[in-house]
């Protein structure tokens, strides 16, 4: 998969690149990640990417020529892919969305800064602006890293462990149970001797009920979009929590 990322600062994906995960499915060509500088698009001598907004106001606004020349070269540069704005005004990132963007061969990711992008280009360019979240960054940097992390752990071959997206917190909609690994007795407190006695079957439903005692204490609202099987219904019922996993979910519909 291609990322495509536009921004004043491409120096900020440097260190995120070079490590973990990102850096060897780089190596490995699992994903590309080219960096283009808008500030290189700018006509003037001072290569301004931003000005002052029309009818006043705090900060600055990013210009719409450079974005749009630069975008244009970088659209003329192999097949083209959605255009997403890095934005609060955009649509909440999820796991659901990170999915959605797996899917795709190509993602270009245009990093907003100040106080936002001009209107026009936003208008005519753009095909769907994105927020990680309800608060305010800097710019879209961050959030572009956020993307392109979240995206290439699910590509094929990009994690050790072919199960690991798939399990993943959020990836059903539950979070994940707890996790415990050496030593088996740590400070006094010991390891859940399920976890110990090699029952695949009865390691798997431990996990599950922790994963719902997770959910439902910490993120309640979530239960709304599971669906469980008939067998998960039985479980849950067995261990008395069917009626608070419903209830739970109807109070966050």
């Amino acid at each position: 998969m291609r990322f495509d990322v536009l921004t004043i600062f491409p120096d900020l994906f440097g260190s995120v690149l070079q490590e973990g995960i990102l850096r060897r499915a780089l190596a490995r060509d699992l994903i590309t990640v080219r960096l283009h500088d808008i500030r290189e698009y700018a006509t003037d001598r001072h290569r301004m990417t931003d000005d002052r907004p029309f009818g006043g106001g705090e900060g600055m606004v990013m210009k719409p020529e450079p974005l749009a020349a630069c975008l244009q070269a970088v659209r003329n540069d192999g097949d083209a892919g959605p255009v997403v704005l890095l934005s609060p005004r955009g649509r909440t990132y999820s796991q659901r969305v990170a999915e959605e963007y797996a899917g795709l061969s190509r993602l270009i990711l245009v990093c907003g800064r100040y106080e936002g992008v001009d209107e026009r280009f936003r208008r005519h360019y753009v095909d769907e602006e994105l927020s990680i979240g309800d608060y305010i960054l800097t710019g879209g940097e961050l959030g572009a890293m956020v993307v392109i992390d979240s995206v290439t752990r699910l590509l094929p071959g990009v994690l050790g462990c072919r199960d690991s997206a798939a399990n993943d917190t959020f990836s059903r909609g539950l979070l994940k149970h707890a996790q415990y690994t050496r030593p088996r007795v740590f400070e006094g407190s010991g390891v859940p001797e399920v976890l110990l006695s090699g029952d695949h079957a009865a390691i798997s439903r431990y996990r599950f009920l922790e994963s719902i005692r997770e959910t439902l204490a910490r993120r309640p609202d979530m239960l709304a979009m599971v669906r469980f099987t008939a067998g998960e219904r039985k479980l849950l019922a067995r261990e008395g929590l069917l009626e608070e996993v419903e209830k739970a979910g109807a109070r966050a519909t």
